[in-house]
């Protein structure tokens, strides 16, 4: 996984290009209708419910617009919301709220969807020893405060590029000459270029899961679009050897059942490509 530092730079990278995206030369219609000299107070409304995240990113955006801007907090990342809620006042120039509000909302609403149907998955899987990852199918540009997302809902992030982790998938297996070749091919590489990568490899059926467990070094084996049958043999042939992770398909109807197979994980990219934003509104107050 990336680091603390390498985590933090991808936030700051997100702000600085959101900023840039929405304001530009400057925002014209605060510019032209408010004093600069204004100073004002705002809410974060939840017209939603679900879990609320996405309070600490606003802060960091506040901060980057005006440092000067102070935010008190009422309700914290991770926690559950409903309509009417309030969870923090921002006081400043008038002109800093506004030219923070679009990106302090858009981040939030998505990041809070995300650690809405990410809760919603976790919750599916008490009592089970299964926990859910997250995929690198994100939004681009915006991947941190999606993985950010999936921890505050009580997931667990995946590798964050294609930098941090070896997958090897399909693709890489068949243009590199089959599942040993492509795992042989990796360890030298990694080898030769003094890096500590986990290698994770794919299996399309049974045969496949038997051909990965006769290379040493997999750290993790993914098994991709097994039924229920298959997924619980795959997981009794893989036994202590390394660790399982189930995907492909996978939702809130069926979830459970491929926990009850036995797999250490279970990844879905549908904690980050198909959610609906919570609704949340930025209200100036008196």
């Amino acid at each position: 996984m990336i680091s603390e530092a390498q985590f933090q730079e991808e936030l700051n990278a997100i702000i600085k290009n959101g900023i840039r995206e929405d304001i530009g030369p400057g925002d014209y219609s605060s510019l032209a209708c408010i004093p600069e000299t204004a100073i004002g107070k705002a809410k974060l409304l939840v017209k939603d419910e679900g879990i609320i995240a996405g309070v600490e990113f606003a802060k960091m955006i506040f901060n980057h617009v005006d440092a000067s801007m102070r935010v008190e907090t009422f309700i914290q990342d991770g926690t559950p919301v409903k309509y009417g809620d309030v969870v923090f006042h921002v006081y400043g120039s008038s002109q800093s709220i506004l030219k923070a509000e679009r990106l302090v909302l858009n981040s939030m609403q998505r990041m809070s969807a995300i650690a809405t149907k990410t809760n919603s998955y976790v919750k599916l899987l008490e009592g089970t020893n299964t926990k859910v990852l997250d995929t690198r199918k994100t939004t681009p540009g915006f991947r941190a405060c999606e993985k950010w997302a999936v921890k505050i809902g009580g997931g667990e992030n995946h590798r964050f590029a294609l930098y941090d982790m070896i997958m090897l998938k399909d693709n890489h297996n068949d243009f590199a000459g089959g599942i040993t070749q492509a795992i042989s091919k990796t360890k030298n590489y990694l080898k030769e270029n003094n890096l500590d990568l986990k290698i994770i490899v794919e299996a399309r059926n049974l045969s496949e899961i038997e051909e990965i467990l006769q290379s040493e070094g997999v750290y993790r084996v993914l098994i991709d679009n097994f039924n229920f049958e298959d997924t619980r043999k795959a997981v009794e042939m893989i036994g202590n050897k390394c660790l399982t992770e189930s995907s492909g398909n996978i939702n809130e109807k069926t979830i459970r059942e491929y926990a009850n197979c036995g797999v250490n994980y279970i990844s879905s990219g549908a904690l980050t490509h198909s959610v609906y934003n919570m609704d949340l509104s930025l209200k100036a107050i008196d």
